[in-house]
């Protein structure tokens, strides 16, 4: 320790009402911070998984919706609780029609005249696939109706990270490629955006594909309050400016002008599956794009991956400690520089060393000698990567020992954790 340093601390002790500004390390965050990083499919991931904090998985309309203004969440509430006993959090979809499953329409509206193409996918996603009519009254009224029923039972619900919005097209990634003449046209996708703004307000909705008014099959959404999924992340990501490449992801953020949303609005998708058997290897496929370079473009905070669950992944060490590295740039990473005490005056110096911010504000507890916490002002998804931010609050007392942190809100959840080397457990100590 340097002898300015040892005056400074002798200071503090001797006269603890003067500020001292005391400096903090940096130490990666913990790879499972909430929110952000590789997701499984549900019950996917083994006790010796790769580090993760959310679950995937797809649901049939036709399994929650049974007739009008009747649903069965059984399904849902059973995955919801089961992920949360893991203390991770869901990601879902719900669709209407999946390559391989066959026709899978609510039956009431099929009986009450909606009709479906079956149609066989094989020579591109292997089986067949049944597509409802999406410009039939009855079916736009259901997806409506479902919507504003999902959103009024799960709306803010802590066991839910993000829902990826569905319902259109395979796998619900509003696109009937190569049919496209059963594609949901624009003004469904209209309405199926309205229902889903006015029946979320907290929980965040991402959507395929983004688009602008000059969009040839996607309604204009760079306005509207959702993010996005890339889901061929790493093989259709960066804009390559080939001119059969129009559809990959970033060539179509910035032509719907929605290079900023990221700063508001989270970026999750999946890697794509030709990648599984490469990623991480260091020996990438030929079509495989830098996976870095794709994170720093699209800012993204997720991605659903099967390529790191597996047994062999594990127990390959050299692509687990290259895995963990690269994924460790994806979301946020919020790391606290400085803490200053100030008599009762509490500041602190914090930047965000991730591509992305934390899309929720999650309540910040600060405790002073082990007192009761207090809950701080504070909104931590104003923390933006390369703005660093600085928080204050006034104490009850002039404190001995202070500590923060951020729990999850959801009972058993991992709590948000600093890239700090002072944390200790969920707290990150100050003083």
């Amino acid at each position: 320790m340097s002898y300015v340093k040892f005056l400074l601390k002798l200071s503090c002790f001797l006269a603890p009402s003067l500020a001292c500004a005391q400096p903090l390390k940096y130490c990666p965050a913990p790879a499972d911070n909430p929110l952000r990083g590789l997701v499984p499919y549900a019950g996917q991931a083994g006790s010796n998984a790769f580090p993760h904090s959310m679950e995937f998985q797809y649901f049939p309309l036709a399994a929650l919706m049974k007739d009008w203004e009747t649903y069965d969440w059984q399904a849902l509430d059973k995955l919801l609780n089961s992920v949360k006993s893991r203390g991770n959090q869901a990601v879902i979809r719900i669709y209407c029609e999946y390559p391989g499953n066959g026709n899978e329409i609510p039956k009431f509206l099929q009986d009450a005249g909606v009709k479906v193409v079956e149609w066989d996918t094989e020579k591109n996603q292997k089986g067949k696939v049944g597509t409802p009519d999406y410009r039939n009254p009855l079916m736009r009224r259901a997806l409506c109706e479902f919507i504003a029923a999902m959103g009024n039972r799960y709306d803010g619900d802590p066991r839910l990270g993000f829902i990826t919005a569905g319902f259109l097209g395979l796998w619900g990634e509003w696109h009937n490629y190569p049919r496209t003449e059963l594609s949901a046209p624009k003004e469904v996708q209209e309405e199926v955006m309205d229902a889903f703004e006015k029946a979320f307000s907290s929980t965040k909705i991402l959507l395929r594909y983004p688009a602008d008014e000059t969009s040839q099959h996607y309604a204009s959404n760079a306005g509207r309050p959702f993010g996005y999924h890339d889901d061929s992340f790493g093989w259709a990501t960066l804009d390559t400016g080939k001119k059969d490449e129009e559809w990959f992801f970033m060539r179509g953020i910035n032509a719907a002008g929605a290079e900023e949303k990221w700063k508001t609005h989270p970026i999750g998708g999946e890697t794509r599956p030709e990648l599984w058997e490469t990623i991480f290897t260091g020996k990438p496929h030929e079509k495989e794009q830098d996976f870095l370079k794709c994170i720093v473009a699209t800012h993204a905070s997720w991605l659903m991956d099967s390529s790191m669950f597996s047994e062999k992944a594990m127990s390959d060490k050299i692509r687990l400690e290259r895995a963990l590295k690269e994924t460790g740039r994806m979301g946020y990473e919020l790391f606290v520089s400085e803490a200053t005490i100030n008599g009762t005056k509490l500041e602190l110096k914090i930047e965000n060393r991730g591509v992305a911010p934390f899309y929720y504000d999650w309540p910040v507890e600060v405790q002073a000698d082990g007192d009761t916490p207090q809950q701080a002002d504070w909104k931590i998804s104003e923390i933006i990567p390369g703005t660093p931010v600085e928080w204050s609050m006034d104490l009850i007392k002039v404190p001995d020992s202070i500590k923060i942190r951020i729990p999850n809100p959801m009972a058993g959840g991992k709590s948000l954790r600093f890239a700090n080397s002072e944390n200790d457990g969920d707290w990150l100590l100050l003083k």
